[in-house]
């Protein structure tokens, strides 16, 4: 398969799914969390809130360092053969105005019943931008894909 046609995967399983695990690392080791996400629409970068009084928030600000895992699985056998993982490694960083505005506004445009809980001042909204996708298909299959091929393969309007 192509790199264009990974990356319409990619972003296929980005518009189907609106939860990923979140994996942050702490002194006792790695930490995983469920966390809503969107992606940028040139999978530069996925965004993702938490509540500042977490240890996902503390780990966040000790070691930036995070990967973030998307699948399709549906809890069947079958999955074995047609689900899809990605794991969008990066560094995850907090936003602030007037960036925050703007990733705040398309987070909201997936996720509106998470409102209260995105404007609230006790939450921060962080971006992990992704240094490189791994996408796996048929339980082995790993493809490598760096954000920049999406960007070169994005259709313009």
């Amino acid at each position: 398969m192509d790199s264009l046609a990974m990356i319409d995967r990619l972003r296929k399983l980005f518009e189907t799914q609106k939860l990923g695990v979140l994996a942050t690392s702490s002194p006792g080791g790695p930490y995983c969390s469920l966390v809503g996400f969107s992606a940028s629409e040139d999978l530069a970068y996925i965004v993702f809130a938490t509540t500042r009084a977490t240890r996902k928030y503390d780990n966040l600000l000790n070691d930036p360092r995070a990967t973030i895992l998307i699948d399709s699985r549906s809890n069947q056998e079958e999955d074995f053969h047609r689900a899809i993982a990605v794991t969008a490694t990066g560094r995850a960083r907090e936003l602030s105005d007037p960036e925050k505005q703007i990733d705040l506004a398309k987070h909201l445009a997936r996720h509106p019943h998470l409102e209260e809980f995105l404007r609230s001042p006790t939450t921060g909204l962080f971006r992990l931008d992704v240094t490189m996708y791994y996408l796996v298909e048929r339980f082995q299959n790993v493809t490598e894909i760096r954000p920049e091929t999406a960007r070169a393969g994005r259709k313009e309007p």
